[in-house]
């Protein structure tokens, strides 16, 4: 069953690659009209006409930014809030510069989108908006400090936010990818040795695809999806649900990036 967006104005933030792109297209494809925002380095024109997408620059840490592109799109039926950044240093090593980037974009830069957009969907008594969050909301991986904090406080915003719109209509969700496959994660999917001991720790014996969570994220925005909200749907194969590993060499080997029973 495919999704059905036609008629429907959808907004990608961070969309020109990775799970955002893979987010657009899920929705160009149900019919939507759809807006790419992302970084003018990202190129979100080009990336959005390769399937019929537009694309407008923008920096969601700047709410002027924002506000010049919701007057340009109109008031999105669907925002699918994934813009953001990662700096990897320890908690002694992350600087105030990195520290204050991180929150910029991940966390004010969602509060101002949602804020903003939400401020156009009321009016209209509907909307579904989709935050990117991400299993590290949960815990406390190392070197990450900064990035797990936005990511945990996305989920507050969630769920406050699922309270206060919906009495009008607006519903509000989030997906927790895992490990997912993009530009971001390409050096570790390509170090074997690594991958082959970080999916151990994952029921299904792999990473996940951007299309996995977009597929996800279109489910949350959709009509099928129209009696939830506040909703973090967890996308990781099953990682967080295994305390301990799953997988060991006297009963599977790892072939293709991916553990398999012998």
């Amino acid at each position: 069953m495919g999704f059905d967006f036609r008629g429907k104005t959808a907004v990608v933030t961070g969309g020109a690659n990775g799970i955002g792109l893979a987010m657009a297209r899920a929705l160009a494809a149900g019919g939507a009209a759809v807006w790419i925002w992302d970084l003018a380095r990202e190129r979100p024109a080009e990336a959005g006409a390769a399937f019929g997408a537009r694309g407008v620059v923008v920096d969601v840490a700047e709410r002027a930014s924002i506000d010049a592109a919701l007057a340009a799109s109109g008031a999105p039926d669907v925002l699918m809030v994934n813009a953001g950044t990662v700096t990897f240093a320890s908690l002694s090593e992350t600087t105030a510069e990195d520290w204050n980037r991180t929150l910029a974009v991940n966390l004010s830069g969602a509060f101002h989108t949602i804020q903003a957009a939400a401020g156009l969907m009321k009016p209209r008594r509907a909307g579904a908006i989709v935050i990117t969050a991400s299993t590290n909301s949960f815990d406390g991986e190392s070197d990450l400090i900064a990035y797990n904090a936005t990511k945990a406080g996305l989920l507050g915003i969630l769920r406050t936010a699922a309270n206060e719109l919906g009495p009008y209509g607006i519903r509000v969700n989030a997906v927790c990818p895992g490990l997912i496959r993009t530009r971001l994660t390409r050096a570790h999917f390509a170090q074997s040795a690594v991958i082959k001991d970080y999916f151990r720790h994952i029921p299904l014996g792999r990473g996940g695809e951007p299309e996995e969570v977009a597929n996800a994220a279109a489910f949350l925005a959709s009509d099928l999806a129209s009696f939830i909200t506040g909703a973090a749907l967890v996308v990781d194969g099953g990682q967080l649900a295994a305390k301990f590993g799953v997988w060991n060499d006297e009963r599977a080997e790892f072939v293709a990036d991916r553990w398999r029973l012998k």
